[in-house]
């Protein structure tokens, strides 16, 4: 994966979920052709061809849906059916719920992916739906049954509090001067000026919020941790995708690698779209 180190953490998971990955997408099947082949053929030629899985895609705090949009086109030319959420951020419950509504709204499996708060708002949704095959967070929350999301922030500090600015009915957005620094600073400065501008406020009190269940804990989870993530302590990300047990891969990025690397994302994406259900 380019610019991506995987930890050997579950390696023999990585590998199998690698060499799907980069199997030819166009390989034949030899044999007779649909119209002729044996009942019993074409039942085992389906079973060992299943339909991709839909990608759900989670936005976090100070964003919306359209954040997403460097990655959205790779998935799609690669054959996947793609739906980017639009939450409220008035609330975790809330936007759990709208979550949670998208998810069971699709046929056959999905893999939910959540950044920074939409890795809490997964974690919650995607518990007890047993379509949801996989489980990635960048850059993400990933909080236990019953831990405020903001649970860790003190012991793993990081930059971004100083420079939140809250409003009158508690909602907060991020100082827009000192976004690009701690936020996007690995993305183009026009970029993240729109960024900045068009930030969608998260209500304050959303990260002492908790879930009731942890999807991660009986669900496959990928995680990536980025690198110079100023907004989220890099070491508290480790923290998250140790204790999930999840496959881990690093990249040198900001806290917004799917504006910055959108190839990579997707890649790791892809990854545990592909990978063997369990």
């Amino acid at each position: 994966m380019e610019n991506i180190a995987v930890t050997r953490t579950r390696f023999a998971q990585i590998s199998l979920a690698m060499l799907i990955a980069i199997s030819p997408a166009g390989a034949s099947t030899v044999g007779p052709s649909p119209s002729k082949r044996p009942a019993a053929a074409t039942e085992t030629l389906v079973a060992s061809n299943p339909a991709k899985p839909t990608i759900v895609l989670v936005h976090g705090a100070f964003a919306d849906g359209t954040g997403w949009q460097h990655i959205i086109p790779i998935l799609q030319r690669d054959g996947y059916t793609v739906i980017a959420v639009q939450n409220a951020l008035t609330s975790l419950a809330e936007d759990v719920a709208t979550t949670k509504r998208v998810i069971e709204a699709q046929k056959g499996p999905v893999v939910a992916v959540g950044h920074s708060y939409g890795g809490a708002v997964i974690t919650g949704a995607a518990a007890g739906n047993s379509n949801v095959k996989a489980l990635v967070y960048i850059a993400a929350f990933a909080p236990e049954a019953g831990e405020p999301i903001g649970a860790y922030t003190e012991k793993y500090p990081s930059a971004l509090g100083s420079a939140l600015r809250p409003d009158v009915a508690g909602f907060v957005t991020i100082d827009p001067p000192q976004f690009r620094e701690l936020f996007a600073n690995d993305v183009a400065a026009a970029e993240a000026s729109v960024m900045a501008a068009a930030q969608k406020p998260i209500i304050g009190s959303a990260f002492a919020s908790s879930v009731t269940e942890a999807a991660w804990k009986t669900i496959p989870s990928w995680y990536l941790v980025a690198q110079q993530d100023r907004a989220i302590n890099p070491d508290l990300e480790r923290f998250y995708a140790k204790r999930m047990g999840a496959i881990t891969a690093e990249i040198k990025s900001s806290h917004v690698p799917f504006v910055s690397h959108p190839k990579e994302v997707a890649r790791l994406i892809e990854q545990a779209a592909s990978a063997p259900a369990k």
